[in-house]
């Protein structure tokens, strides 16, 4: 394998794996977000606390470390090197080394990777979480249905390489949601604005 390739997925691996939502909670004090709601470490549990300022530093810094990776190795060693990068980015924050593999859902990275790697693509996939999230509450939803059609608009709008990377990456976010496809064909997936049942509290209820 090409060095270039090597050193992309690690660099990807690395920069996808920084727990932001843990750093960020455990620097302004709020202990481990880890411990609270759904235990997830994206966005959506770092709300959880009641700070909206570090819930959306989570979102934005967790969508930054996809898109980091895609744009320098692109910048650096070329288009094959910058998919590489974005996959690794999103396996990094589903399976982070430093947390025991046990990372979040993937969407915020994931998202960062589509929006640097081909910015229509990633666009295309950012409405379709608005839309649905908005015409369902299910924030679970909108991620599921915008990465189920992310590979397909990447295949009609970018190349045919980044529709492959999009492809996995799509697999490996809603393979990480797999609790949540339990509870929505069991009707019991709660919907946006409302608190989740105390009885699925170890199951991530929504992404980040």
């Amino acid at each position: 394998m090409d060095l270039a390739l090597i050193l992309a997925a690690i660099g990807g691996y690395l920069s996808g794996s920084i727990p932001f939502g843990l750093l960020l909670t455990q620097t302004a004090g709020l202990g481990d977000v880890r411990k609270i709601g759904s235990g997830n470490i994206g966005a959506t549990n770092v709300l959880r606390t009641g700070r909206k300022g570090l819930a959306a530093a989570t979102l934005l810094l967790d969508a930054l470390k996809g898109a980091a990776p895609v744009l320098v190795a692109g910048a650096l060693a070329g288009r094959n090197a910058a998919l590489v990068a974005g996959a690794a980015a999103v396996a990094g924050h589903l399976f982070p080394v430093w947390l025991g593999f046990a990372g979040g859902k993937g969407v915020a990275t994931g998202l960062g990777v589509l929006i640097a790697g081909s910015w229509p693509v990633g666009l295309l996939a950012c409405a379709t979480w608005l839309a649905s999230a908005a015409i369902f509450r299910i924030s679970s939803l909108a991620a599921l249905l915008a990465f189920a059609l992310a590979p397909l608009s990447a295949w009609f709008l970018a190349d045919r390489p980044f529709a492959f990377m999009v492809g996995a990456v799509a697999l490996g976010v809603i393979a990480r949601h797999h609790g949540n496809i339990r509870r929505l064909l069991a009707g019991t997936e709660p919907r946006i604005g409302r608190k989740k049942p105390a009885d699925a509290a170890t199951e991530p209820p929504a992404t980040s």
